[in-house]
């Protein structure tokens, strides 16, 4: 029962996202609306992660099966696309190396971030005030007569 209900809370963001697309006049596709939908309300709470973490895990390992029906597709028009073949190679090349490298900037940047926050941190808690282990430091001057 838990399944089916996540399953619903992911079917209904969907249904959302459609209906924003079929009413709002942007060229984006109806799926990106409800990941983006999903993403705020994951990230405002108003979904909870527990609501739909199993099944977003089953959907996500269920992925690689859904790709082949359009490599069959692919297939059944190799004749077709023989003729572009080294173009579309070098455009995924390309592509690939772009979000390979776009990825690993963006994870350095975040990391770099986080790991700034906690020098800081680390930083601001070095230069506390110590804490105060019941016995009185003694003055400058007291230092000073003895």
């Amino acid at each position: 029962m838990k399944y089916l209900y996540q399953f619903t809370v992911i079917l209904a963001v969907s249904w959302i996202g459609e209906f924003l697309h079929a009413i709002l006049p942007f060229p984006f596709p109806a799926s990106i609306y409800g990941l983006v939908l999903m993403l705020v309300f994951l990230k405002t709470g108003i979904i909870k992660l527990s609501q739909v973490k199993e099944a977003g895990s089953f959907l996500l390992e269920t992925m690689p099966v859904m790709f082949i029906p359009p490599a069959v597709g692919l297939i059944n028009v190799a004749g077709e696309v023989a003729s572009i073949a080294v173009p579309l190679f070098i455009i995924s090349v390309f592509s690939t190396v772009c979000v390979m490298v776009a990825t690993g900037k963006t994870s350095d940047f975040i990391l770099s971030r986080q790991a700034a926050k906690s020098t800081s941190k680390d930083t601001a808690d070095h230069f506390a005030k110590p804490e105060v282990s019941g016995k009185e430091e003694p003055s400058l001057t007291e230092k000073e007569e003895s």
